[in-house]
């Protein structure tokens, strides 16, 4: 694990602590730091998040998530203006933290892998359903 691999995990890691402890923001329940990636130079930083809450279960209770009203990636959107909106604070207690020469500029990005990996998972189950004529809570016990 090299230097920049090293200060990307820490900043990951701090930035995390700051949401969930130091911010009462209630845009920011649900949103987790997914990778930091930080310049050579150490004067930028992509910040990529996750935010859950923009996934409920589906009404019907078949345990499929459906996107939630609002628009399409509603608590996305509003996470990343609460993350814009916090940012001066947050770079400000990543620089008190992680000892660096210079605290990076922070850029908050959306990370769809998440997103992905949920219609993947909800795809395999409805292939699994139709192969095996059950439904999809029925063929997880069998």
């Amino acid at each position: 694990m090299d230097r920049i691999d090293r200060v990307n995990e820490q900043i990951k890691r701090e930035i995390g602590v700051i949401i969930q402890q130091e911010l009462a923001d209630p845009r920011l329940r649900f949103v987790t730091i997914t990778n930091v990636d930080v310049s050579r130079d150490l004067r930028t930083a992509k910040v990529y998040f996750s935010a859950l809450a923009d996934r409920l279960p589906s009404a019907e209770g078949s345990g499929d998530l459906r996107p939630r009203g609002g628009g399409e990636n509603s608590a996305a959107q509003a996470a990343k203006k609460a993350l814009e909106s916090a940012t001066g604070i947050i770079r400000r207690r990543v620089g008190e933290n992680v000892k660096m020469r210079y605290t990076p500029e922070l850029h908050f990005i959306y990370d769809r892998s998440v997103e992905f990996g949920a219609r993947v998972e909800q795809t395999l189950t409805e292939i699994h359903h139709d192969d095996t004529g059950k439904s999809p809570k029925r063929a997880a016990k069998a």
